[in-house]
Formats: structure tokens, sequence, C-alpha cells
């Protein structure tokens, strides 16, 4: 039987979890110290933030042997309301040391040396614990495998795109309120609580990322989170946020104007769409990612803006926690990954003149699928919307 609320079939999550023992055995690791919190919950089930500061882990080797799951004694009952793993193990974070009780777990299992593979790049460890875990379990040694774990998670389920599919409505329901409720004379603040809001009454739940709006001379801005700058007219106004279903994220993004832009602000929006949609066109099965970004670059090239465009142009999207929606998948310069279906990713075109005071984000969440692309949220490659 399935905890109560446990997102998806034990049946899933064990076929899931006999992808990560293979990629253990493929890549010769001794054992997994599991300590993502988007991977416990992919592979173990397990649903909490709380890995950022209280260490846990999902402990096992490619063998058939039960993975014990170890985390801090105040979260247990959230382990067993949503985790299939059977043997959960708990530590208190002020009397116990935790690399301590991960090199017991690993000794019971026989494993007192070899490659471990853990998730370097976790903000789940902090540098002081990956020392400590260095120290404590030597001779065996860490060894990064934050890209080839979370690579597992790319082609998404049928019961994955379900929960994607709830998490476009809540971005959907947060992108109408941004349409509805943006007027001259309120703030950015006021005009994020309004998008934030909507989506929390249809019953979105908490994004990884903080809202991201801004207007007028901030907009150059392209991580900026809302300000008590009043919204005023001619305004360019871009935001970009998640709806979110059982952990999965739908981003929706849309850069609008407040009554009639300036000229230049129209042109770099009328810029921004035709890398948007010529990066589009090119995304289909087997695709490099590479030749993606290459493809949306071409408009900006022959305008010499090539420079503005700061931001990659898209990359993979699902199970996500604080502080990031983003998956090892890169749509961008430099990755040899190939598109295939079953993969969700967000696209965006993103340009920034900081001397200008001016800046345009456009773009949404998109599902490649054997007949082809499909936006899930976002207000995609249209013509500017004035309001």
């Amino acid at each position: 039987m399935p905890a109560a609320y446990s997102a998806f079939s034990v049946s899933e999550f064990r076929a899931r979890f006999a992808r990560a023992r293979g990629l253990l055995c493929d890549e010769g690791f001794a054992a997994c110290l599991m300590m993502a919190p988007e991977h416990l919950y992919y592979f173990g089930g397990y649903d909490s933030w709380v890995g950022v500061n209280s260490p846990q882990a999902l402990i096992f080797t490619g063998g058939d042997d039960a993975p014990v799951l170890l985390l801090r004694d105040v979260d247990l009952s959230l382990a067993l309301e949503t985790t299939w793993v059977e043997d959960v193990r708990t530590y208190s974070l002020v009397l116990e040391d935790f690399p301590g009780r991960v090199a017991g777990i690993l000794a019971e299992k026989g494993v007192t040396s070899g490659p471990l593979a853990i998730e370097s790049q976790s903000y789940a460890i902090p540098h002081a614990l990956g020392e400590a875990m260095v120290e404590t379990l030597s001779p065996a040694h860490l060894v990064d495998a934050t890209a080839k774990l979370g690579m597992l998670r790319l082609l998404k389920s049928p019961a994955e795109m379900a929960r994607l599919e709830q998490a476009a409505v809540f971005a959907e329901t947060g992108l109408r309120a941004l349409q509805s409720e943006v007027r001259e004379g309120i703030s950015e603040i006021a005009l994020a609580a309004e998008v934030e809001a909507a989506m929390r009454r249809a019953g979105s739940d908490y994004p990884a990322i903080p809202t991201e709006l801004c207007s007028g001379e901030r907009s150059a801005g392209g991580h900026a989170t809302p300000r008590e700058r009043i919204i005023g007219p001619g305004d360019l106004v871009h935001a970009e946020f998640a709806g979110v279903h059982q952990r999965y994220h739908a981003t929706a993004i849309q850069t609008l104007s407040l009554g009639e832009p300036s000229r230049r602000a129209r042109e770099l929006y009328d810029l921004a769409l035709l890398s948007l949609k010529a990066g589009i066109a090119a995304v289909r099965p087997g695709v490099p990612v590479a030749d993606v970004e290459e493809a949306s670059l071409s408009p900006l090239r022959a305008a010499g803006l090539e420079h503005a465009a700061q931001m990659r142009f898209g990359y993979g999207i699902g199970i996500a926690y604080p502080p990031i929606w983003l998956e090892p998948l890169q749509i961008a310069r430099g990755f040899e990954e190939q598109l295939e279906p079953g993969m969700v990713f967000v696209l965006h075109s993103c340009l920034e003149l900081p001397d200008e005071q001016l800046g345009v984000i456009q773009g949404g969440t998109y599902a490649l699928e054997v007949s082809g692309l499909r936006m899930l949220a976002g207000a995609g490659d249209v013509g500017l919307l004035v309001l």
C-alpha cells in the first residue's frame, strides 16, 4: 500500500529506483548517498524541503540490499506519510553525528571503501558538511553524480505529465491574474501578491523560486524580485513564476506593456519574439540542444544585439525544491545532449539592456512529444500585449 500522501504508485517509485541502481552498477559505484530533495522525492517518494538545513540521505548499493532513509528525528512523520522505503532511521541534529551515522549504515552494507555517488552540486550539501563526510567516510571517496542522477528524471512518465498538466493550470491562473490586475498605481509587490494569491487559492503548492517581477527602468533585471516601485503608463512589466502540483513545476513567462510603450521597447520586444520563434522552430526530437540556442541567436546577430541575450535559451523542469527549479538539461551552447520526446523544458528569449534600463523576457513551459512541441504554460511566442 502506498503511504497516505504518496504522489505515485509504489510500482512507479520502484521502477525509478531500479534505474538509479542500474546507474550505480554501470558506473562502478560502491554505493549511493542520495541527498538532494528532488532525488529523495523522485526515487524514494519522500516529500520534504528540509534537507537544505537538516541533512538527510537515501543510502543504497547496486545490489539487492534494502535502501535506508536517514533523516532528522523531528521529520519522521513527513517521511512515513510519503515514502515507500521501509527502513527509515532517524538521528538527533544536536546530539548525533550525521556523517558517522552514514558511515555506520554503509558498514552494515559492507561498504567501507570505493567510490560513493553523491550530489555534490546540491544545495542540500553545504561545504562544511561535505568536508566532514569526506573525512568520516575515508577511505571511501565521494564522487559527484548530480548530473547522472538528474538525467534519469528527464523523460516524464504519463503520471508525471498529469502532474505537470495540473501545475500548468495553476500557472495559467497566475498569468490571467497578472494580466487582469496590472494597472497604473499598483506596486510590483502588490501585483506579485495578486499573482501568487490566485495560484494558491486555485490549489498550487509553494514554488522553488520566488516570483520574479519588475517594471519600467527595472525591466533589465532578468531575475528581479518585485519591489515597492509603482507601475505607470508606458512601463514594460515582465514576470516569471511557476504553478506547482505535487512538487512538479510549470513556469509562466510574459512581458506586457501598461499603455503604449516606447518605440525602443517595442523594437526590443519584437526582436525577442523573433528569437523565441526561431528557437522554437528548431526544437524537434534528435536535435542537439546547442543547435536550438544557435537558431535563437540568429535574429539577434543580424540586429547586432547578441550580447543582450545573457540567459540560456532553455532548461529542463519538473520536480523542484527551493532554491531552484532547473533540471540538469541545458538547452544552450556548450552542451551535447539531444532532445527527446518525453522531455519538458522552459524556453525563453531574454534580452537585457542595462544601459538603456530596458529588458524583455518571453516564453513558457513546453512538452516535447512524438507529434511535436506543445506549450503547457506561459504567454509564448505572441505579439506584445498592451493593456
